[in-house]
């Protein structure tokens, strides 16, 4: 059976502009939020990836009417009355499990599949279920469906998180705004993303303050006082990211554009401390390297810390620089498997639990390698780009989980990169 593979030619300098796509991460649990409007919302900005097409199935299955016009999606949930994600859907993508918030909160109840997705991590979802336990949700499982129901209602609650943890600070979010009462969501997880879901909450007609802090507070409203709106995503900082490391690689000038800068602040202070020249404007970010890549240590954190789906990259930048570097994984166990796939192509890296220590070596060689996940993969081609001859890159159904014309974006900037069936 025919494989599709990403080939890539070395030693190309990476130049120019690209433009952002919608963030992955806020656009998935959007098109989730859109089940409490009872109406029909537009999200613009959507970006053309396989994550988001298995998303809008899960709503389709939940009865909704799904239409994409470009990068706009129309989400029409007024005869949602599904409360299953089942299996095949939800095993695919483990994002699927957002879903769980707003059915919970429209209907009162819901069946969802235990999540799959990458394999980066247990990533285990006890904190959803302690957490919407606390505003009168009750479980159980059943032939490895998570069955949800309210059978007193929900009510406002103050949760702790024992971890900041994205996925339940969204369910949670998206539960509380329809709970009676008020909630507070302690050491809340702080990212863009969950701004930009909150601010579409809010469009919808909730009473959502501290979005971006780690105390959110949530005055709840009744379900029925939610309706549909109109909301533009947010640009992703992982992409961008992702071509910023590009640029740092080959020396740039690269320019992304559509990504406010302060969403990559603790990245681009490390770019800087690597030896390259970091400008940003309103929605943009340009870097460029003249000097050697500097030795550097980085320990992923969550937001505002250093991005775990940033670390993929960083590390590959870090294998080319002129000295050791450690790099600690904090947030995902199984997140270092991209090393092993960067040690074919010759750098030099020792792993020791949660550490990974990289010393740079002064050229990577093409090799067959394969995306171990959705980040590993871009970050594969990345270093297919500056490693001398050819590398093919397997699995590529990872990357185009999460990037928009991946192949395409890197052409336009100077790339020697094709898609293959072999």
């Amino acid at each position: 059976m025919a494989e599709e593979v990403i080939v890539v030619e070395g030693t190309s300098t990476l130049s120019g502009e690209v433009a952002v796509s919608g963030a992955k991460n806020s656009a998935l649990k959007l098109i989730a939020a859109a089940l409490l409007g009872q109406g029909a919302s537009v999200i613009h900005n959507v970006p053309l990836i396989s994550d988001i097409e298995v998303m809008s199935e899960v709503l389709r299955r939940l009865g909704a009417r799904v239409e994409r016009t470009g990068h706009s999606l129309l989400v029409d949930t007024s005869e949602a009355d599904g409360i299953e994600a089942p299996y095949e859907l939800v095993s695919k993508m483990r994002a699927s499990i957002s879903a769980l918030g707003p059915l919970i909160g429209r209907h009162g109840r819901a069946r969802v599949a235990m999540p799959g997705g990458c394999q980066i991590g247990a990533r285990k979802i006890d904190m959803h279920i302690l957490g919407l336990q606390e505003l009168g949700v009750e479980f159980k499982v059943n032939h490895g469906v998570l069955e949800a129901s309210t059978p007193h209602g929900l009510h406002g609650a103050q949760v702790s998180l024992e971890f900041p943890s994205v996925g339940a600070t969204e369910n949670l979010l998206m539960a509380s705004v329809v709970a009676k009462g008020d909630s507070i969501i302690d050491n809340a997880a702080r990212e863009p993303e969950i701004v930009d879901l909150c601010n579409m909450l809010n469009e919808m007609g909730a009473h959502i303050e501290g979005a971006g802090s780690s105390s959110i507070e949530v005055t709840g409203v009744p379900i029925e006082s939610m309706h549909p709106c109109e909301h533009t995503t947010v640009g992703d900082r992982i992409e961008a990211g992702t071509f910023l490391v590009g640029g740092a690689l080959t020396g740039g000038p690269l320019t992304v554009r559509g990504i406010d800068p302060s969403f990559l602040r603790m990245a681009l202070m490390k770019l800087r401390t690597m030896g390259c020249e970091v400008e940003t404007g309103e929605d943009w970010i340009r870097v460029s390297r003249s000097e050697p890549i500097m030795p550097t240590d980085i320990q992923t954190l969550p937001h505002p810390g250093f991005p775990t789906d940033l670390q993929a990259q960083f590390m590959l930048l870090a294998s080319l620089a002129q000295g050791n570097s450690v790099i600690t994984e904090n947030v995902f166990e199984n997140r270092f498997m991209f090393a092993s796939e960067l040690l074919r192509m010759g750098a030099d890296i020792f792993l020791d639990g949660h550490h990974a220590f990289v010393r740079g070596v002064p050229a990577l060689q093409g090799a067959p390698v394969s995306s171990t996940d959705l980040r590993a993969g871009a970050a594969l081609v990345l270093a297919g780009i500056v490693a001398e001859g050819e590398t093919y890159v397997h699995a590529v159904e990872h990357i185009d989980r999460g990037y928009e014309d991946y192949v395409g974006k890197l052409q336009g900037l100077g790339a020697s990169v094709r898609r293959e069936r072999i």
